[in-house]
């Protein structure tokens, strides 16, 4: 039977009880319909995921929800799926709203650990910057919150107890800067079997258990990368990487690299 699954913040957890919040106990009450006495299972989105028994569901009163959902912890349980011992950070470069959902959704579902966007020289998306060069908050912060919620959804959905989380997006130097990873470029680059040998992060043999290892990608725009920043990449110690020899959308080259990655170093076989 497939788990009827419910996402509660750690600090909803108090003792032996959780408390649904009110989109999560809208979906318990209005759209699965279940009450009192019925099994759930919930997860925190750090990792762990408890069996639960309903306590009480908040009433309904003139199209408004009283009081709180309430859940009896019963025990803590496995998630559906293990999480992968390879910690991915997919870092992409910013693309139009319905194609970084996308990006978002399914590098979730292929098992990433972060997602972080990127502003390049050529991404299709362009911030906002107030007279003192910082972001707008007003502009970027509600996509975060957006993607945030897709990649909450997407976790439940795949059977993840742990959510990936969404940063703010940052500018590419500050990426490159903060640590050498593997860049994707459509030219200019080498082999991903021999880059990911050199950084020791791949698989050694197939048949052993992956251990754990850790890695940032780095997938640009559609518009791909200027001369500079593949020469600041180099410079900062990234390896440069370009798959065959077809061109692909940045969304479609996300998740091609996010499943390779997972393949090659963790645990998609």
């Amino acid at each position: 039977m497939t788990r009827r699954r419910f996402y509660a913040s750690p600090a909803s957890f108090a003792t032996s009880r959780v408390t649904l919040d009110r989109e999560e106990a809208h979906h318990l009450r209005d759209v699965l319909r279940l009450n009192v006495g019925d099994e759930v299972f919930v997860f925190d989105g750090a990792g762990r995921e408890f069996r639960c028994r309903i306590e009480r569901v908040a009433r309904r009163t003139k199209g408004c929800a009283a009081g709180e959902t309430i859940l009896e912890v019963c025990e803590e349980v496995g998630a559906p799926h293990a999480e992968s011992p390879f910690r991915l950070t997919l870092t992409v470069a910013l693309l139009k709203n319905e194609k970084f959902d996308w990006v978002v959704q399914k590098a979730t579902e292929l098992g990433v650990s972060a997602i972080v966007p990127v502003e390049t020289r050529r991404a299709d998306v362009r911030l906002e910057r107030g007279k003192n060069g910082l972001k707008n908050d007003k502009e970027i912060l509600p996509r975060v919150a957006r993607w945030q919620r897709l990649a909450l959804e997407a976790a439940k959905q795949s059977g993840r107890a742990f959510v990936p989380t969404v940063h703010v997006p940052r500018p590419f130097v500050d990426v490159i800067e903060s640590g050498a990873g593997v860049l994707f470029s459509e030219r200019d680059g080498e082999n991903l079997r021999d880059a990911l040998s050199r950084l020791n992060v791949m698989r050694s043999d197939e048949t052993q258990t992956t251990r754990e290892t850790e890695l940032t990608a780095l997938v640009g725009s559609e518009g791909g990368w200027t001369d500079e920043e593949l020469t600041r990449a180099r410079d900062a110690g990234w390896r440069i990487v370009t798959l065959g020899g077809r061109t692909l959308r940045a969304e479609t080259a996300a998740i091609t690299v996010a499943a390779l990655l997972q393949h090659l170093c963790g645990d998609l076989v």
